[in-house]
């Protein structure tokens, strides 16, 4: 099961948050360190709030849009 850390940008849904994730990967072909950002809908049972940096893990297909879980509150 992989883990990453994210920030909870929306917490406005009843059970899901928004987080965002940053990925730094090189390019293909020329090598240079690229910054991505890719925003996730994830289970929030934790009770996480906007702000807070959160440890999330993949889990089965929860619904449409969640595949995600958050595991516990970093900061």
């Amino acid at each position: 099961m992989k883990t990453f850390k994210a920030k909870v940008i929306s917490d406005k849904m009843t059970k899901t948050a928004v987080v965002s994730m940053d990925l730094i990967t090189r390019h293909p072909k020329y090598g240079k360190v690229v910054h991505k950002t890719a925003k996730l809908h994830v289970d929030n049972t934790v009770g996480a709030k906007t702000g807070d940096w959160v440890e999330i893990a993949e889990t089965r297909k929860l619904s449409r849009t969640k595949s995600h879980k958050i595991v516990k509150i970093v900061k």
